[in-house]
């Protein structure tokens, strides 16, 4: 017995679409599922909340317990990864005082951060990491764990801390294996 949903049971999700060799565990929660594209070579792990307007490219892996939380949109691109615990949120309460906060308060009383986070190609992020709504970020980005992102980050940087800064350059050496693995495929 798989602890992944089989074709016929990914069909009955009822996702906007997905490709070929899809693996959400069966564990995981899925929310508004007609909102959710996947690419082909995609696993989602256990306990992972998807929830909201997400598009996730191909070979994409997200590791247990991580939150997708698309109401404004979230986009993931190929060869991008997240460890556990990674958190992405496309709307955020008001955290000053200046209005209540929580799901169930009607919007008037209300003052939401929002906007669509998008992740280019080649992404990892670290265990524990948050990243806020409004976000771009570029290909090639790597976050450390425990880091927050709350601004833009530029192509093929290492950044990590709270807020995050960057560290150093990364390398792109991962292109050149991206092309043999896509050759090999043929």
């Amino acid at each position: 017995m798989s602890n992944y949903y089989t074709k016929r049971e990914l069909k009955k999700l009822g996702l906007n679409s997905y490709g070929e060799n899809v693996l959400i565990s069966k564990k995981a929660s899925i929310y508004s599922p007609e909102k959710i594209t996947l690419g082909n070579n995609v696993r989602i792990d256990d306990f992972c909340i998807l929830s909201g307007n997400i598009s996730i490219g191909n070979y994409v892996h997200i590791a247990p317990f991580c939150g997708l939380f698309g109401r404004f949109g979230i986009e993931i691109g190929d060869y991008s990864t997240t460890s556990s615990k990674v958190m992405i949120y496309s709307n955020s309460d008001d955290y000053s005082g200046e209005s209540l906060v929580n799901p169930m308060i009607p919007g008037k009383y209300k003052n939401l951060e929002t906007g669509k986070v998008i992740i280019e190609k080649h992404f990892i992020i670290g265990s524990g990491s948050v990243i806020l709504p409004g976000v771009n970020i570029e290909t090639g980005v790597a976050v450390g764990a425990l880091s927050l992102v709350k601004k833009d980050l530029s192509s093929w940087g290492i950044y990590s801390g709270v807020p995050v800064k960057k560290i150093k350059d990364r390398k792109k050496d991962l292109l050149e294996l991206q092309k043999k693995m896509e050759s090999d495929l043929k």
